[in-house]
Order: C-alpha cells, then structure tokens, then sequence
C-alpha cells in the first residue's frame, strides 16, 4: 500500500512540477493585463463610475461587506484611474506580482461593494486576478525580466492546470444551468431578442424562431464542449473557430464588456507553444524540459488549491440545498455560473408602521434609488431586504421604531406576476443567511 501511494504522489510531482514552455502564460498575461485595463478605464468613460458609485445615495453591497463604501466626492474615478494604472503594469510585466495583487484587492472590493451592475463576468474576473498574482508570469515578455536581465521560459504545468480547471468548471456549469425548460424551449433567448430588433443587419435575423433555437442549443453545446475540444489537438483549430463566432457574437449582440476577449484569449493556453512562437514571432532560448523541481511549498499549495477547487465545485450546487427553485427566489443564484438565463422584472411597495402609534403608510423609497439599482430592487429578494434595513435606519434618525413590511409581486421571464414576498413579515425583524431558505420569501407557483 506504501508503495502504491509512494509511485502515485511520484508520477503527480512528475505531472504537476515538470518544467513546461511557458509562452502562453506569457502572452496571456499582457492580453489579459490589456482587457483589465480597458475594464477600469472603461467603467470610467461609460458612465458606470457615475451611475453605480457616485450618483445613488448608498449601494447594495454584498451582505456582510457593509464596511465596503464608495470613496466621497469623485473618490471612485480616482479609484479606478489607479486600477487602471496598475493594469497597465501587468500588461508590462513592472513589478509584477505587486502590480497584480494590487488590481486583485482593488476589483474584489469593487465587486463586494456592490451587486447593482453584478454578473458573473465580473465574478470570474476577481478570481482570475488572484490567480494570476501566484501565476510566475513576469519571467519573459515582461519589464521584470528585461530589467533583472534574467529570463526564463518555462513555468511548472500546475499553472495551466489550475487555469484549465477553473474555466472548465465555468463552462460546464453554465452548460449545465441552460437545461430547464424556459431555456430549452427557446423562449429566453427569444426574450432576449426582443430589444435587439433595431440592429442593423441582424436585427430582423435576431427574431426568428429558428435563430432563438439555435441560439438556446448552440449555448448548451458549445459550453459543454469547448474545453475538450480546446484539449484535444484534432478539434483544436474547429473550436477556436467556434470560440471566436461565439464569443464576438455575444460580444456584439449581448455588449457584455472584456468578457468575450478575455475568453478568446483563453486559447493561448491550449495552442502549443511551437504554434505561438511562430504565429507572433517569438525569439526563444531552449531549457531543459526533463526537469522537475517540486518546491518547498509543495504541500501548502496542493492543500490551498484542494480546497479551492472543493469550493469552487461545491458553492454552484448550494442552491439544490436550498429549499424551492432558485429561478424563483433567487437564493444561490449568484456565484453559480447561471449566466443569460432569466429575465426578472417586478412591483413592490414599502408599508412602514410606526410601532408606537400603529399607523401603516407607504414609503417613498423611489427616492433613495437611482433608476438601475431600482430595476434590481423590484425583484431580488437580498435587495428588498437590505432596503428595508436601510428605511428603518432613516426612520431611526428620526426617532421613530418601525416595522417594515412589502408587498411585491414579480414576473419570471415572459409569464406572469405572482406575489413574491409574505406581507405580513416585519423584514427588520429576519436576519439575512446566504445558505438558508427565508420562509417569507412565498413558495413558487406552480407555473412562473
């Protein structure tokens, strides 16, 4: 049995730590360091800063992160200026790690600080980004190595197996959240489609029905399938062709930001590295590829990323331990790769009643939200009760105990509205759980 273990742990430090070529790495690192740039600084000349940040009154953080504030005044452009500073030293590769880490801290707060303008995107990026600062990927095409005069062209093979596995774990279960009936009927995608009829070009295309049934298949398919095909050398070619097609139509049609690049760049590290030196005409040293060098830290970093990984295929299956559909009461929704599956529209009204006199009024609430974290707040539960939270702190100031209570009703795709929220429960009075169902969230109907 020793033995066995002995020769096993062996042919993983042989897998794992062998010395591989690390081009792609490379040249991922600067597309990457380029599109993260273009992130920060484009958040800025689109308005978003604005729009999220600055212009509303407080946003929605994530629950639990509530210490995480916009700076004051135009704090937020400063922020993100600096952001983009420090994109750009990643796409150079000057003091990399530093450079790296940095970007990571300042997007994760970012992330956390608010959900009004959340997608997954933005999920996947955060963890890519400190990926990417225990990634060795300043030793060649970098200011790093060009200033210490000391390069290296290799890395060991874990970093493109950490890589692979975590964006097959994405497409796989975005694959794999498509398969419901709303989706396989091509009705979401249908629904989609709706608002894109005024493009040029495509927009008559965009409303047929064999387009929304192509859409809805090709979706489930090509999420499925495209790391296999990535990974194999005989599709390799056909599935970054497909990749292409796929990710600049999303682009186009859907304008969901970096996230269409960022995929397509995913391929440098499934290309080998003979077929990327000639491509872009690189000048490489030879080393020697027989090497492997477990370090010191072998343990440690097994451990950290076994755990990681556990996490990173555990929290997208929390919602099956959450009593009813997540489609409906949205709890686990997030951080599950369920990317472009719903469309969610509501009306709600606040009641407050003051807990000495028992006078019950509707409360203004319009007022305290800007126009896009209003669409939000109709319809998500944590929204809703964060709000409420936030009334009865105003109310407070004033020296009045309420008790707040909702009435909401909302509509899942293109089907009806059902009462979404129990008015009779005083949401100041229920406690906020990422992992537990709350009963005054109404059981779904039985069509939605």
């Amino acid at each position: 049995m020793n033995n066995l273990q002995g020769v096993f742990w062996n042919n993983m430090d042989k897998f794992l730590f062998q010395r591989v070529d690390n081009t792609g790495l490379s040249l991922w690192r600067i597309a990457f360091g380029l599109l993260i740039t273009i992130q920060a600084f484009g958040e800025i000349v689109l308005g978003t800063v604005k729009s999220v940040f600055i212009d509303p009154e407080f946003t929605f953080n994530f629950i639990g992160f509530d210490f995480l504030q916009p700076l004051p005044g135009n704090g937020m452009y400063y922020y993100f200026l600096l952001m983009g500073v420090f994109g750009l030293l990643v796409m150079l590769g000057y003091k990399y790690r530093w450079s790296m880490a940095a970007y990571a801290l300042m997007w994760t707060c970012v992330y956390l600080m608010q959900k009004t303008a959340y997608n997954n995107h933005y999920y996947l990026m955060m963890l890519l980004c400190w990926m990417m600062v225990f990634f060795p990927a300043s030793r060649y095409l970098s200011l790093d190595s060009l200033r210490s005069g000391f390069k290296k062209y290799h890395m060991p093979r874990w970093v493109s197996v950490v890589f692979i596995l975590q964006i097959w774990i994405v497409f796989t279960y975005g694959a794999i959240a498509k398969i419901y009936p709303h989706w396989l009927d091509g009705s979401v995608p249908a629904l989609f489609m709706k608002s894109k009829s005024n493009y040029a070009i495509i927009g008559g295309l965009l409303q047929q029905s064999w387009t929304h049934y192509t859409i809805a298949y090709f979706g489930i398919f090509f999420d499925l399938l495209i790391i296999p095909m990535l990974l194999w050398k005989r599709t390799r070619v056909l599935g970054f062709c497909l990749s292409l097609f796929f990710h600049l139509f999303n682009s186009v049609v859907f304008q969901v930001g970096i996230f269409p690049y960022m995929s397509i760049a995913f391929a440098f590290f499934f290309f080998s590295p003979k077929t990327l030196i000639q491509r872009f005409r690189l000048k490489r040293e030879e080393y020697n590829k027989t090497v492997v060098q477990v370090p010191t830290f072998k343990k440690i970093g097994v451990f950290v990323f076994t755990i990681y990984f556990i996490f990173q295929l555990g929290l997208p299956l929390r919602h099956w331990f959450i009593k009813d559909d997540v489609l409906w009461t949205e709890e686990g929704h997030r951080l599950s790769w369920r990317m472009m599956l719903r469309s969610r529209s509501g009306m709600l009204m606040y009641w407050v009643e003051d807990k000495a006199t028992g006078e019950r009024n509707n409360y203004p609430y319009r007022s305290l939200v800007s126009s896009k974290q209003l669409k939000s707040l109709k319809s998500r539960p944590d929204f809703i009760w964060q709000m409420a939270q936030r009334i009865k702190k105003i109310e407070a100031e004033k020296g009045h105990d309420v008790a707040i209570y909702v009435t909401c009703k909302v509509k899942i795709n293109d089907g009806k509205y059902h009462s979404f929220i129990d008015p009779e429960v005083d949401l100041t009075q229920v406690k906020w759980d990422p992992f537990r169902h709350h009963e005054w969230i109404l059981p779904s109907p039985e069509s939605y």
